[in-house]
């Protein structure tokens, strides 16, 4: 370009009129190198079908599925097993495929070129698309039903493996929910069986025995005062029907009461009517004091005290029993028949008070045990209820485990008998009619337009690179001076000659690079380079 000068539209015009041969070269050029590539390109036909993803037949509200995973997740867990090399190598070799790329190349890259040539896109909602490219129509219709049906052959093995997995799971939960929850149940009974009695749910039927026991023992009370009370009426009435010798005191109350002993040894009656008081007495401070306690210890050793006199006067009670019997002997037959009805009554009366004396003790006793129990009844009713936390929590899971695992058993039988989620074919692969690649109008369209593309980028690089003067306005422009005459060009035989014979030369250059071209492009697709 001229430097300083200001271009115009004409100009422009101009510099591609003086280089319209060479754009018109390169849009040749390149246009025909791209016809014969676009032509020399083998046709790709692509053969595609859909699958529908059916829900379960069975509704949800009475079998829940343990597959819940959505169809993207699940095709991309059944892919990369359908795509594996065993498969797609047994399918090239039933279909005899890739005959051509088997010579010069590897398994692993014409399994590559295979995995490249197959698509699974999912569609809008429950479904998905599965397609496959082939230079031959029919082997792209054929291995699109075949992976079709290795995809629904796929998930029916896939689903009913996750069932049975998911089954096997619970099971397995289930057996060590059931081993634990016997465990506990074996601990509870044995707290229960140890701690019979003293459990808080039997706190009122202690209360209840307690008080039953109370009651008997008041009874027992009142009937041993009354045997009493007829005990000395009718000893009396025998003392009065035989006139008996005022009665001896015996050495030991003589004792007692001379020495300033305890009241309980001066009490009227015999030594076994105030050793039993005594023993009645020291049972009831034993209900209610501790062994330490000076009356229970005071009223202990009245009551061995008490004891060793009854064993010093069995010998004088043997003595007096004799001397009453003589006396009763001596009576006269009327009165001797009321003494010895009276003695009998005595006798029976004495059996019944020892009776109801060792049924008060033993009812004491029974008081004492109920009320200890009652006294445990906190402590038992804390341990026992971490005991039943623990077997509560532990059958509420073993109830949600079997609730489960007899839904997975259901959901796997409902997989086996493929009455579950299924894909079906919505849509079969058809054969294709026409290549759907390459597409020759587009690729010839681009050739034409980058050829004239660059043409006009030569054409303008050669204008950018001419500084030579062409017309008048370039020479009043850069030397600034005035043209005084124009002498046209002379062009002479010779060189015209020479001018056509570099045009000659110059389309047969163009041609043999297009043949070339086209002829390397041929070779490269035969040998896999391109396409």
């Amino acid at each position: 370009m001229i430097p300083g000068k200001t271009y115009k539209i004409e100009d422009f015009i101009r510099m591609g009129w003086r280089g319209k041969w060479l754009i018109l070269v390169c849009f040749v050029v390149i246009s025909a190198s791209t016809l014969v590539w676009s032509r020399s390109l083998p046709n790709l036909y692509r053969s595609e079908t859909v699958i529908l993803v059916v829900p379960q037949r069975v509704p949800d509200a009475y079998v829940r599925s343990t597959v819940t995973s959505r169809i993207e997740d699940r095709l991309q867990s059944i892919s990369p097993e359908i795509l594996s090399g065993t498969r797609l190598e047994q399918i090239i070799g039933d279909m005899n495929l890739y005959v051509d790329l088997r010579k010069t190349k590897t398994m692993g890259e014409v399994l590559q070129i295979m995995r490249d040539n197959i698509d699974v896109d999912t569609i809008k909602g429950d479904a998905f698309k599965v397609s496959y490219i082939s230079t031959d129509p029919q082997n792209a219709m054929e291995v699109t039903k075949r992976l079709a049906f290795m995809f629904i052959d796929g998930n029916l093995k896939d689903r009913e493996s996750l069932a049975d997995q998911t089954n096997q799971f619970f099971e397995s939960q289930l057996d060590e929910a059931r081993a634990r929850l016997i465990a506990q149940e074996a601990k509870l009974e044995e707290y229960r069986r140890t701690h019979a009695g003293q459990l808080p749910s039997q706190v009122d039927s202690n209360l209840q025995s307690i008080q039953n026991s109370q009651m008997q023992l008041q009874g027992l009370g009142e009937s041993i005062s009354r045997d009493r009370d007829r005990l000395t009426m009718l000893e009396g009435r025998i003392a009065d029907a035989l006139t008996p010798p005022p009665a001896a005191v015996s050495p030991a109350s003589a004792a007692a009461s001379a020495n300033g002993g305890d009241p309980m040894l001066a009490v009227s009656g015999t030594a076994t009517e105030r050793l039993e008081a005594a023993r009645r007495m020291l049972a009831s401070l034993q209900l209610r004091l501790t062994a330490e306690h000076p009356d229970v210890t005071r009223l202990t050793r009245v009551v061995r005290e008490l004891e060793r006199t009854v064993q010093s006067e069995a010998p004088q009670r043997r003595e007096v029993d004799s001397d009453l019997q003589q006396r009763v002997a001596a009576a006269d037959g009327g009165a001797r028949v009321r003494v010895r009805e009276m003695q009998a009554e005595v006798t029976t009366l004495r059996q019944r008070i020892v009776y109801q004396q060792g049924e008060q003790q033993r009812l004491a006793g029974v008081i004492a045990t109920f009320e200890r129990h009652v006294a445990a009844a906190p402590t038992r009713e804390s341990e026992l209820s971490e005991l039943t936390r623990d077997y509560e929590t532990l059958r509420n899971v073993y109830g949600s485990l079997l609730e489960k695992s007899e839904g997975a058993k259901i959901s796997a039988n409902l997989e086996r008998r493929q009455v579950g989620e299924q894909f079906k074919i919505l849509d079969p692969a058809r054969l294709p009619e026409t290549p759907f690649s390459p597409n020759r109008p587009k690729l010839n369209a681009m050739g034409s337009f980058l050829g004239l593309a660059l043409g006009v980028g030569l054409v303008a690089l050669l204008a950018y690179r001419d500084t030579s003067l062409h017309t008048q306005d370039d020479v009043v422009t850069i030397l600034q001076l005035p043209v005084l005459a124009l002498i046209p060009l002379m062009i002479t035989e010779a060189a015209q000659r020479q001018k056509r014979r570099r045009r000659f030369i110059l389309c047969g250059v163009t041609a043999s690079v297009l043949i070339l071209g086209v002829a390397a492009m041929g070779a490269a697709w035969k040998l896999g380079i391109i396409g």
